[in-house]
């Protein structure tokens, strides 16, 4: 089974204190862009891998989705999104996204928010969401940017102009990183940008959209406190159509 570090109560306590978890989808930062790659949510059946707290999940019923199955591994994750949910047409199901069963073309629609860096087992969960979407059905994921599982080594070197830089950590080298967020230890799978997308076209998505999400000049005016984070992309943003 995944690592559930959801359930960590320290964890749990410090992830229900961010702004996107008070805020919902108004408290992340990247939720207006994925609006953008987002189909018209009417009449659409829609499975949320890593649904958290259920917010995508009511949104897409919000904007007319017929039925949503709602899946994550975390019991107090599922239990606060229970408990803010009053509509009979959301399903929350608790499940291990690396050993996940869906039935064949039974979705219009799989979304996943941050979730997909911490799967082992990309490729067979990819091809299981292939299976359990409809033809012309569509998946929509974010999930950290490579570069922020591979942040500059503190080592530097010196630049073409003469200048420091400090390169990636291993940047090429995908696989388990151990990360201390929130908690200690807390464990992710680094890709590259190229590894997410073959991984797509090995379950046989067509890409359709890709941004690199990072805060603008409008942004920074807004949240001063972003300002030094402007030099690197915060979240992958990936649409593919099956």
């Amino acid at each position: 089974m995944s690592q559930n570090i959801y359930d960590d109560d320290g964890f749990f306590a410090g992830y229900s204190a961010l702004p996107r978890s008070r805020f919902g989808l108004d408290g992340a930062p990247e939720w207006p862009t994925i609006q953008q790659m987002l189909p018209s949510m009417a009449d659409l059946d829609v499975v949320d891998l890593g649904c958290g707290f259920g917010w995508f999940s009511r949104w897409a019923r919000s904007q007319g989705a017929a039925s949503v199955l709602a899946i994550d591994l975390s019991e107090k994750m599922l239990a606060r999104a229970r408990v803010d949910t009053d509509d009979v047409a959301i399903t929350y199901q608790r499940g291990d996204l690396e050993h996940l069963d869906l039935p064949a073309s039974s979705f219009d629609l799989a979304y996943s928010s941050l979730t997909l860096h911490y799967i082992d087992h990309l490729d067979q969960l990819l091809a299981t969401v292939f299976r359990a979407l409809r033809p012309d059905g569509k998946l929509v994921a974010t999930v950290e940017h490579p570069v922020m599982l591979a942040p500059s080594h503190p080592a530097f070197i010196e630049g073409p102009n003469g200048g420091p830089v400090w390169p990636l950590d291993r940047y090429l080298e995908q696989g388990e990183r151990r990360v201390d967020w929130l908690a200690d230890g807390v464990r992710k799978h680094h890709r590259t940008i190229e590894g997410y997308l073959a991984a797509l076209w090995r379950a046989g998505f067509q890409l359709t959209d890709l941004r690199e999400w990072g805060a603008t000049a409008n942004d920074v005016a807004e949240h001063p406190d972003w300002a030094a984070e402007v030099h690197r992309p915060y979240f992958l943003l990936l649409a593919a159509t099956r």
